[in-house]
């Protein structure tokens, strides 16, 4: 087994201390872990990345359907590129320049923001900086497998190790806080399992890191502003593909800064000052169950994960409380209490006149309008207010989908309306305290005639991780026909190719993405 330098093992992980090299030690961890030589995960944590990636692949196939605008710009771009050794874009054979093959498939399955999402969130180690994160960079490890000629399980196993580094840098660095965009850590992660897939050192490997820290750190002025644009879904996807750019640099000889999580003058230390070592120990699993994607959540549909909660709650009350799609009308005010910084980010008052695609899916109040303008209309066309005996079932009936976002729903007179009667506000530290190990939200329905509808605080809604009740396959089944019947009419062939990733051959591997994508004309 080679150790990294200067780190710490066990028999399920490998700890990067704070006054050792960490970037040279994230890129023998890649290494090591991408040749086996460190154990394996479990079949679980294979069967969730596995869940994720077809997850991920679906979002972008509809996004592509639809010709959303920055993952046509990006696949047009990858076209003016051609490269007999790089890699194709969804939906194609022919090979361009793998950095654009991989801004363009990580634009895609992130534009509708509803791939899944980690927290940053590990109480067992202390590590709790909370920093978000999402599984956008899948199409990293799909095209170094196919530059190396390798097979799915190949491709599998670097999926896994960057979500296992990507997730554990948010465990440990809150890039938020310092107004640094979240996608730093899956770009260092994709640097690093891209040159262990592709034979780098651990020394190339460094340098890349050094590279990506010291020249391309986006600040999350991508994401402010009254209505937000394409930089930011592109987010994840530019910073990955400067990270490829620079890990292919490293590979031909050029030597970027070196020992970058201990330079006085990086990103890290300059926000969190030390005398010497960088901010945080590193601990990365090689073995076992215990995994970072295993504390990933999934988005039942397309909304902000911060309203996952209010969602919930939601879906729960007009179950049990059908009068309130019967009566609606008479509805006085929707109460949501929640946490920061689900109030600061998609309870922003400028959020509450959203115009675009991507300033709706960050509005706390057009996300659970919509949910309920779906709901009484679903009511009304079936003659009934009940969808089914169980959450699950609403679920799947009223799950969000592009055309959810489309202008003529975002300016719905229904929904603008529904907007009008909210109560947004923030529940002080006795919710703060509970985030980020859950959604802490309560929601409440106050009717014209004085009775409230409660739904109590929720804390793990469906497709949290922590939420053992839901039925997820089943729920994330009636996703993947929403978004794969936009993507094909004849999309589960497709599903099936992705969902059987780890037993594909090299050969198969080389033609995932040799298939038809339809086209359903401009969404916006």
């Amino acid at each position: 087994m080679a150790i990294p330098h200067n780190a710490a093992t066990s028999t399920t992980q490998v700890i990067l201390h704070r006054n050792t090299n960490q970037a040279l030690g994230i890129g023998q961890f890649a290494l090591d872990f991408m040749s086996g030589k460190l154990g394996a995960p479990d079949a679980s944590v294979l069967e969730r990345t596995t869940m994720f990636h077809t997850d991920a692949v679906l979002c972008g196939l509809s996004a592509i359907a639809l010709r959303t605008n920055a993952p046509i710009i990006l696949r047009q771009e990858a076209a003016d590129y051609p490269n007999a050794q790089g890699a194709p874009v969804f939906g194609s054979t022919q090979k361009v320049a793998v950095e654009k093959a991989i801004v363009a498939n990580s634009n895609a399955v992130r534009e509708w923001d509803s791939n899944g999402t980690n927290f940053g969130f590990n109480p067992t180690l202390g590590h709790t900086a909370g920093e978000f994160g999402h599984n956008d960079f899948y199409p990293v490890a799909i095209a170094a497998a196919q530059q190396a000629g390798r097979d799915g399980a190949f491709a599998l196993r670097g999926m896994v190790a960057i979500d296992e580094i990507r997730g554990r840098l948010a465990e440990v660095f809150s890039l938020k806080s310092y107004r640094i965009d979240h996608v730093v850590h899956g770009a260092i992660a994709s640097a690093a399992v891209y040159g262990a897939m592709l034979g780098a050192t651990a020394e190339q490997i460094e340098s890349a890191i050094g590279m990506t820290v010291a020249h391309y750190i986006p600040w999350r002025a991508i994401r402010a502003g009254k209505q937000l644009s394409d930089s930011k879904g592109a987010s994840a996807a530019i910073s990955t593909e400067v990270a490829i750019l620079s890990m292919r640099r490293s590979m031909r000889g050029f030597m970027g800064p070196r020992d970058i999580f201990r330079n006085p003058e990086s990103m890290f230390r300059q926000f969190e000052k030390t005398n010497g070592d960088s901010p945080f120990d590193l601990v990365l699993s090689h073995s076992g169950a215990d995994f970072a994607v295993m504390g990933m959540h999934f988005k039942l549909g397309l909304y902000e994960h911060q309203s996952a909660g209010a969602l919930q709650g939601l879906l729960t009350l007009i179950r049990l409380h059908p009068s309130i799609l019967e009566q609606h009308a008479s509805i006085e005010k929707i109460g949501i209490v929640a946490y920061e910084p689900a109030f600061g980010i998609i309870g922003d008052p400028a959020k509450r006149d959203p115009k675009t695609r991507q300033s709706a899916d960050h509005s706390m109040v057009y996300i659970v309008s919509t949910l309920l303008r779906k709901a009484i209309e679903l009511a009304a066309k079936s003659g009934s207010s009940s969808f089914g005996p169980c959450d699950d079932c609403y679920w799947k009936s009223l799950m969000l989908v592009p055309h959810d976002y489309a202008p003529d729903a975002i300016f719905h007179p229904v929904t603008r309306a529904l907007m009008q009667k909210f109560e947004f506000t923030h529940g002080g530290a006795e919710y703060d305290r509970r985030y980020p190990d859950g959604i802490p939200t309560s929601l409440t329905v106050l009717m014209r005639d004085g009775s409230k509808f409660d739904s109590g605080l929720v804390m793990y809604p469906a497709g949290h991780a922590r939420n053992a009740s839901a039925d997820l396959k089943g729920i994330l089944r009636r996703k993947a026909e929403n978004l794969g019947s936009l993507a094909s009419d004849a999309y589960q062939p497709i599903v099936d190719r992705f969902d059987r990733l780890s037993s594909l051959s090299a050969t198969e591997l080389a033609s995932l993405y040799d298939f038809a994508i339809a086209d359903r004309g401009k969404f916006e």
